[in-house]
């Protein structure tokens, strides 16, 4: 389900960008300097959807697996999300940050209806469900 409530992009730097909107992070990938070795920032979006300088960073050797790498995007995070918010925030932070969510969520529930293809595979496998039914009837 990440297509639908993330933003995922490569910026002009070459990065791979995941913005999560409901959530207010970021976490980027980055070839780090040695060719077996990926640099993992993250960092929080802010109330214009403009991105704030990466929080925290690490490098990640690609050879230890997808695991260590998941642990590492999941640490960041929750580092982010631990740390204080900015000190820029507008007088009425209240006002603004209550008009947005309601905002997505009117916009968010039109995106979360079934779209064509999952329908097509849903029949499909109800199709292939039926013939397995008519053979076992069906001698």
């Amino acid at each position: 389900m990440l297509w639908r409530e993330y933003i995922v992009y490569r910026d002009r730097s070459g990065e791979v960008v995941i913005r999560g909107e409901h959530v207010q992070r970021w976490i980027s990938l980055a070839p780090a300097a040695g060719a077996d070795e990926i640099l993992v920032r993250a960092g929080r979006i802010l109330d214009g959807g403009t991105t704030a300088p990466a929080r925290s960073e690490a490098v990640v050797a690609l050879s230890a697996g997808t695991g260590e790498l998941a642990a590492t995007c999941r640490r960041l995070l929750a580092d982010t999300a631990a740390a204080p918010a900015p000190a820029s925030a507008p007088p009425e932070p209240g006002r603004a940050k209550g008009r947005r969510p309601a905002k997505a969520r009117s916009g968010r529930g039109s995106r979360r209806h079934t779209g064509l293809g999952s329908w097509v595979v849903i029949a499909c496998v109800l199709g292939v469900l039926g013939l397995c039914a008519y053979r076992v009837v069906v001698p």
